[in-house]
């Protein structure tokens, strides 16, 4: 495990602090190494005033030996993996290690993600205290776009009403910049993981302390922006370390924890709040995400391969007097400043240019928006109809969680049983990925009728809490599909393709929680989640279209792999 704890925060300070002299990387133990993971490139020319020595080494890619290089022969040496079982190369790591970089993404993840909705219970209590509506205390939950009207001063209204422009920037714009700053070589992902987390927690401070709601939505915007790497990048982390055959059940788990985050939230909440006020829910998370940072602190390596190899080339260059580079370094060799304009755009690209992703992604936030209005249309249901206390409707998730335990197992059977054989066969083909949302595409519409037409004082309880239940058999079978699908044919890309997503996921998730309260009602607890099942309805066919011309609409993408 000392092998890669060099690139861990812990590693990188206890290495700056002693001069580099504990946590050697290998090839400062063995001079000689640096020898092996040359390989020539001629396509980018050496700088002039490099002596060139001869030498022979073994290429990255294939191990084949080199011929010997001359000052005459004008090629830049290009640093790759010492040969195919370089223990540096992330696929190469011991199980336990990437089992354990794994459960750090999951329960980051979850983390952050029940930020958004343990504080829910706690609304009145905001409400009264900052004496707001309630339209400003779901605020607190949508984060992003934002209508209030405030009953303590005409500033505030003013105020709250210009947020709009400033909050679009939060959880869902976040990873927009994150991912594709985690793509670049010089960064690389563990930085950001960690120093986005600090800055999450340090600014959760004057949101657990706010003195007015002003400084509430300020900081919930601030936060939210801060720690949303983890809703994307974290699966561009799962594809770094897993063969292709183990990201689809990787990425299922880390996506099926962001999920259960929100879950748990309204439950922990519902018994923190009434006890101990909202500004307990915030706390609640806050010392579970710092839990997060210490264990990131020391377990979390470096995973992107391009930033292993970039650092090891600036160290072989150090070490041996040759100007080495890495691949990725020679790739970049001729970008201008438009290059690296676009390099930071490419989720927004890849996310409104490319079909698949948009309609998925449009699919994918719809799941997430129904799941958001939720938390608002519960208290109504079990509140107001069966009369249930806070910490009882904070029970009535259970029930998604139940049926998650169920679907989820089940999920990965089929993958295990029929998926990962076929693949690397010349029968697989993305699109199979695709065959649980042709039975997963029913069961939100089923979910919503269900729950809405047997939410009345005369049909028992446990019937909606069931139909709420079937819920997690849509988000199972779907959510993890369509990104596991999108991974897989954009796997160079999959951090930029998961913050797309994550970005709908914010907006929906957003936006539906502040007509809760107008739809329901103006049309009541049935005829409300009716009319969200009939939108649902009009997405059934997406799954179906993409199943049957996934493949020919892939071959009209530049950035899909066919």
């Amino acid at each position: 495990m000392a092998l890669h704890l060099q690139s861990t925060i812990f590693g990188q300070l206890m290495r700056l602090l002693s001069s580099r002299r504990v946590f050697k990387y290998p090839d400062e133990i063995d001079l000689s190494l640096w020898e092996k993971a040359v390989q020539q490139d001629d396509t980018y020319p050496e700088p002039s005033g490099n002596a060139s020595n001869t030498l022979q080494g073994t290429g990255a890619a294939n191990g084949a030996r080199l011929s010997p290089i001359s000052q005459g022969n004008h090629g830049n040496l290009i640093v790759g993996w010492y040969g195919p079982d370089d223990p540096e190369n992330p696929q190469h790591w011991p199980r336990a290690l990437k089992h354990l970089i794994a459960f750090q993404m999951c329960i980051l993840n979850f983390a952050v993600y029940i930020a958004s909705s343990i504080y829910t219970p706690g609304e009145h209590n905001l409400m009264e205290e900052f004496h707001v509506s309630e339209e400003v205390a779901i605020l607190g939950l949508s984060l992003f776009t934002l209508y209030a009207e405030s009953t303590h001063s005409p500033p505030l209204v003013h105020f709250v009403n210009f947020l709009p422009m400033l909050a679009l920037r939060g959880y869902g714009f976040g990873p927009m910049l994150w991912s594709p700053l985690s793509e670049i070589p010089r960064l690389g992902r563990s930085g950001i993981f960690f120093y986005t987390l600090l800055a999450f927690i340090l600014f959760q401070l004057p949101v657990g302390l706010a003195p007015n709601v002003v400084v509430f939505l300020i900081f919930r915007w601030v936060t939210g922006f801060c720690g949303s790497p983890c809703l994307s990048t974290g699966g561009g982390t799962i594809n770094d370390i897993y063969p292709p055959t183990q990201v689809p059940f990787l990425i299922c788990i880390w996506a099926s924890a962001g999920v259960l985050g929100p879950v748990f939230g309204p439950l922990i909440g519902g018994y923190l709040a009434p006890a101990m006020g909202w500004r307990w829910t915030i706390w609640a998370f806050t010392f579970l995400c710092c839990l997060v940072l210490v264990i990131m602190f020391f377990f979390l390596p470096e995973t992107s391969a391009d930033t292993i190899l970039y650092k090891r080339a600036a160290r072989l260059s150090k070490a041996s007097g040759r100007h080495l580079i890495s691949r990725s370094e020679a790739d970049s060799a001729h970008h201008t400043a438009r290059d690296d304009a676009l390099l930071l755009m490419r989720a927004f690209t890849l996310t409104l240019f490319e079909p698949v992703v948009l309609l998925m992604n449009l699919y994918a936030g719809l799941l997430y928006g129904v799941l958001f209005i939720w938390f608002e249309s519960f208290p109504l249901v079990f509140g107001n109809i069966y009369h249930f206390t806070t910490q009882q409707q904070g029970l009535v998730f259970l029930a998604i969680l139940g049926f998650t335990l169920i679907s989820l197992p089940l999920y990965m059977l089929w993958m295990k049983w029929s998926l990962v054989p076929k693949m690397g066969t010349k029968a697989f083909k993305p699109e199979l990925m695709l065959l649980p949302t042709l039975v997963g595409c029913w069961s939100l519409p089923l979910c919503l009728f269900w729950f809405g037409w047997t939410s009345r004082s005369s049909i028992h309880w446990i019937v909606p809490v069931i139909g709420s239940g079937t819920f997690a058999i849509g988000v199972v079978t779907l959510f993890n599909t369509l990104y596991t699908y999108l991974g897989m044919i954009y796997p160079k890309y999959a951090a930029s393709i998961f913050a797309g997503a994550a970005l709908f996921r914010a907006l929906f998730g957003a936006t539906f929680p502040l007509f809760a309260q107008v739809l329901f009602d103006n049309l009541g607890v049935g005829p409300g989640n009716s009319l969200l099942g009939g939108i649902s309805v009009l997405f059934i066919p997406v799954p179906f279209v993409f199943y049957k011309f996934g493949e020919r609409i892939r071959r009209h993408s530049k950035h899909a792999s066919a």
